[in-house]
């Protein structure tokens, strides 16, 4: 009778490279905080661990748990890949994230009603004036509108990324209507579902309750201050690459999901058309952006949002989430401005420091950026889901020459970081145990209090060396277990 061969983790073969790596230390040990999660993983056989691979893939399948790529022929409806090897974080570790992205949701609310408002950070000459000009996402629409108590960024998420010392840095801040937490809920379940013992033994916190949390946000919201708010979640269609998204939270949290055309807008209010008639809506969560939510004052050719919205929000008879407006606090450029923005509304150090970033429309930064291309990472202002950007050391003569005609034609478009080797993980590839680079997006809700969700979405570059971790460029992701304690 053939003995079944178990699914041993080889850390003599393992090899964590010049990277900090989250379950291997220096020394070669084990991670205190991964310790008991290995002791009952390793005695899993081959054949146990790949039934259970392929039982999380089939609930995927089925529950619709997919993404879209743009751009592409054919297949552009997948499965996102999930690697079934947690990535896990110590309590201590988790407190200073959760205390840093506080400090920063608080920093950014406050400096979006003052661009919004007095512009108190321009006049003393800690923005520039002109980025402000410049940014495509900045609404003079909306300069000295009042939104409900004062929060613009309702839903963020923020991606972090830890350098080969393993400090967190933030990469970047998403508050115009960022995605991926229904992978945090749906990987959650399926862990769950694969290794049930798991859970209570190691000690992990809860993710489940986030849609209630996000529910309780958008009632917080509501105009004056109601008890009982017509919700709905307001969606682009059945096209969109986080379509999956919009249906799963507007289903988790018992609200109507709906498109531009389910709603009208009469006497500066917003009504749903329902079966039995006209229904008044209070809160809309959005997933869709400024540009196209109302043709009669952003983009007149937009087919997918409401005539008329703005005007009612105006009036103060619906709330958005997230505010309009927000997405000046996504620019890259705006970026660079935040740990000023902290120590000027806050009086306090950023927690979490930014990544070491260049502007191309500063004399001297666009002379070290134009000469050291090849050796930075280049973004553009605006763009997301790994789109815009050249990784110069992985990119060839030919691609950065190319960036530095795009650079030269629109500087203020275009910002230059350090490359960062991100942390790498141990992740199933094949048959083999190998180090992928990752990274870390909690999602953060701005209501009567800030809830973050433990841990969120650790999305891995499963390209062998890649340091790119989005799905639309190939990655994947992973359960992201938030301990109550340090071990």
């Amino acid at each position: 009778m053939l003995m079944k061969k178990k699914l041993m983790f080889d850390f003599k073969s393992y090899e964590p490279g010049d990277f900090f790596d989250e379950m291997i230390a220096e020394d070669g040990s084990v991670r205190p905080h991964y310790a008991n999660f290995i002791e009952r993983f390793s005695t899993m056989t081959e054949e146990e661990f790949e039934e259970k691979r392929q039982a999380v893939d089939l609930a995927f399948l089925r529950q619709g748990v997919t993404f879209t790529v743009y751009g592409e022929e054919e297949g552009t409806e997948r499965i996102f890949p999930f690697d079934l090897i947690p990535r896990i974080i110590p309590s201590s570790e988790w407190n200073h994230v959760q205390a840093g992205l506080e400090q920063r949701i608080k920093a950014l609310n406050m400096f979006l009603h003052d661009l919004y408002h007095e512009q108190r950070i321009v006049k003393e000459g800690i923005v520039p004036k002109t980025y402000i000009d410049t940014a495509v996402n900045f609404r003079k629409e909306l300069v000295g509108l009042d939104v409900p108590q004062n929060t613009y960024i309702h839903v963020c998420g923020t991606d972090l990324i830890r350098d080969r010392e393993g400090n967190y840095c933030v990469l970047e801040d998403n508050a115009r209507t960022p995605s991926g937490v229904s992978y945090v809920l749906e990987n959650r379940q399926v862990m769950k579902r694969a290794f049930p013992s798991f859970f209570p033994s190691v000690g992990v916190q809860p993710v489940g309750d986030y849609a209630a949390r996000l529910l309780e946000t958008l009632k917080h919201i509501a105009p004056n201050g109601m008890d009982n708010p017509t919700v709905v979640v307001l969606t682009p269609g059945v096209y969109n690459s986080a379509y999956f998204e919009h249906c799963f939270l507007a289903r988790q949290m018992g609200v109507e999901i709906v498109e531009g055309r389910d709603l009208i807008v009469q006497n500066n209010k917003v009504y749903l058309r329902a079966i039995d008639g006209l229904k008044q809506v209070d809160v809309i969560y959005r997933r869709i952006d400024d540009d196209f939510l109302d043709p009669k004052v952003f983009r007149k050719d937009s087919l997918l949002g409401v005539p008329g919205i703005v005007s009612a929000y105006s009036a103060g008879n619906v709330s958005l989430a997230n505010a309009l407006g927000t997405g000046v606090a996504d620019d890259k450029v705006i970026y660079y401005f935040v740990p000023a923005m902290i120590k000027f509304y806050l009086g306090e150090d950023p927690i979490l420091p930014n990544v070491e970033t260049w502007l191309a429309n500063e004399k001297d930064d666009y002379k070290y950026i134009m000469e050291n291309m090849e050796n930075m990472v280049i973004k553009a202002a605006n763009e997301s889901g790994g789109y815009g950007m050249l990784i110069g050391p992985a990119s060839t003569k030919e691609e950065v020459a190319k960036f530095r005609e795009l650079v030269k034609a629109d500087p203020r478009n275009f910002i230059g970081q350090t490359p960062i080797s991100l942390s790498r993980s141990p992740t199933r590839c094949g048959d083999n145990l190998e180090g992928r680079h990752i990274d870390l997006r909690p999602y953060i809700l701005s209501g009567e209090k800030t809830y973050i969700t433990p841990g969120g979405l650790t999305r891995v570059a499963l390209r062998k060396g890649s340091l790119v971790v989005n799905s639309s460029q190939g990655g994947g992701s992973k359960d992201t277990w938030v301990l109550y304690g340090d071990e």
